[in-house]
């Protein structure tokens, strides 16, 4: 398995993008909306393309458990000092296995939303991809530990709805489903792209004053799946809609029990 050095630019400058996979019944869930993104990525980073069937092998080999997480982080490489991106002509591919984190009972009974206090910033150029960058989640982390709520609402800095700390939104105003389109900040899980592809909804820009009018919300990622909004700051909200949503996710139909 390839070690990384502390050469290396993911390392040295977040120089790089990952994406985690689902593991279920011994197989990679989601693969080609994985791969899509993270073609994209690369190619919005200006590094070299990598072969498919190869970052899949590995992926595969690294399986260890019928349910568990695959981790894949593409690097531009290990170098010297210096910004710049050239003479780096083979990205590095790290694979690492661990254990699927348990969301049952979020799953069943739903998670309490709040409001972050911090703000994303905007940059079109990077909006969607899943760079290595990521400190501002390290601080929303660090304030969803503080807060008392299970996970916290971001806004960007315009003061638009994005997403979670680690997840993807989707939230219901009158008997229609909506998520930001995250053409300025926020990560384009793949499970959000799933779902678009699933559901009739209504992609664009929401402020904190719109979710008032919200029945529903759900928060889904890749690992989670889609899990329920009970309440949000202090408003109780419907679960029924969301529990047919659930039933959508072929990882998760027939599970779920309520």
């Amino acid at each position: 398995m390839l070690q990384p050095t502390v050469s290396d630019r993911s390392f040295q400058y977040g120089d790089g993008v990952f994406t985690t996979i689902l593991v279920d019944d011994s197989r990679l869930m989601l693969w080609d909306l994985h791969w899509q993104r993270m073609a994209q990525s690369l190619e919005r980073l200006m590094m070299p393309a990598l072969d498919e069937h190869a970052v899949k092998s590995l992926a595969e080999q690294a399986i260890t458990a019928p349910a568990q997480v695959i981790k894949i982080l593409v690097s531009r490489g290990q170098g010297g000092r210096g910004y710049s991106p050239s003479g780096f002509a083979t990205p590095l591919v790290y694979v690492t296995a661990s254990a699927l984190p348990d969301y049952r009972s979020s799953r069943q009974h739903g998670i309490r939303l709040g409001v972050a206090a911090l703000k994303l910033a905007t940059q079109p150029l990077l909006a969607g991809i899943k760079h290595t960058s990521r400190l501002e989640t390290v601080l929303l982390k660090a304030e969803v530990e503080r807060s008392g709520f299970d996970d916290l609402l971001v806004c960007d800095q315009r003061g638009f709805v994005t997403e979670l700390c680690a997840a993807n939104v989707f939230f219901k105003i009158k008997n229609q489903w909506c998520t930001p389109e995250l053409a300025q900040a926020g990560v384009q899980g793949v499970m959000r792209q799933w779902l678009i592809q699933q559901l009739d909804v209504k992609q664009g820009e929401f402020s904190l004053a719109d979710l008032a009018d919200a029945t529903s919300i759900f928060a889904s990622n890749a690992l989670m799946g889609v899990v329920p909004v009970q309440q949000f700051l202090h408003r109780q909200l419907n679960l029924d809609d969301v529990r047919a949503v659930q039933q959508l996710v072929p990882f998760l139909a027939g599970k779920i029990t309520w």
